[in-house]
């Protein structure tokens, strides 16, 4: 039987199983330091890649993502910052509701303009309930959505806003600090969101050490997705990936 990739996750969080996300901004890139990255992410065994970003300027998003697949078996999920960032040649797309925000043209606005677009494109459909954290920092999602973030002491609000999300359909919950984040998302928020959905829990942003995705994975995140600290050392994919893998056989 061959799952989606949705039932893998599903399937992966009943097995206690973790996931390696990079996450790729395609103006960030160009087919040399694609290549490069590529190959390190094979060598890690990275499980996924997420492509997109909150401001895509380039045009380079189908070409970029046709580079990936060229050279690797690695599943291309975009994470799209606006209804234009859609591509034919992913393999998914995580079809992101800002649940956190209070900003009706992201919880659904723009997904009934895209929706067209989205049904023709042939892609498995994500459905995500997306959470913003505070970060400590300004990020281009927070200024994109026109929507604040979660402070981030407060668990109990992540926690109910998680629980809506899943009961509200979505099959994935992402929280996420932001690019460039000064700080990630505490352990305590993520233990009492992930004790409390039934859904895999993705996690992202501010994550610059291995240290803290092993924390993040105990803490119950079954995805973790560094992107910004990798743009800045490549190599730490290698230790990313170990550390999120590892945290499986010591749990």
């Amino acid at each position: 039987m061959k799952y989606t990739l949705q039932q893998e996750l599903q399937r992966k969080k009943a097995q206690g199983q973790k996931s390696f996300v990079v996450l790729i901004d395609p103006d960030k890139i160009d087919e040399t330091s694609t290549e490069q990255l590529v190959q390190l992410s094979v060598e890690a065994r990275v499980d996924y890649f997420f492509v997109g970003g909150s401001l895509v300027t380039s045009c380079n998003l189908d070409e970029a993502i046709q580079q990936i697949k060229a050279a690797c078996d690695i599943p291309v999920i975009l994470f799209p910052g606006s209804p234009s960032q859609i591509s034919k040649y992913a393999d998914a797309l995580l079809y992101l509701s800002l649940i956190s925000g209070r900003n009706a043209e992201l919880l659904i606005g723009q997904h009934v303009l895209s929706a067209p677009t989205v049904k023709r494109s042939g892609l498995e459909i994500m459905p995500t309930g997306y959470m913003v954290i505070d970060g400590g920092a300004p990020t281009t999602v927070s200024y994109i959505s026109n929507a604040a973030p979660i402070p981030a002491d407060k668990a109990d609000i992540a926690l109910c806003t998680a629980m809506a999300g899943e009961m509200l359909g979505m099959q994935l919950i992402y929280m996420d600090a932001g690019s460039g984040a000064k700080r990630p998302i505490t352990e305590q928020m993520i233990q009492k969101v992930s004790a409390n959905i039934e859904k895999p829990l993705i996690v992202g942003g501010g994550i610059t050490t291995p240290e803290k995705a092993y924390l993040n994975c105990k803490a119950g995140a079954d995805v973790i997705v560094v992107g910004n600290a990798i743009e800045k050392d490549i190599s730490l994919i290698k230790e990313m990936s170990y550390a999120v893998h590892k945290s499986m056989v010591t749990a």
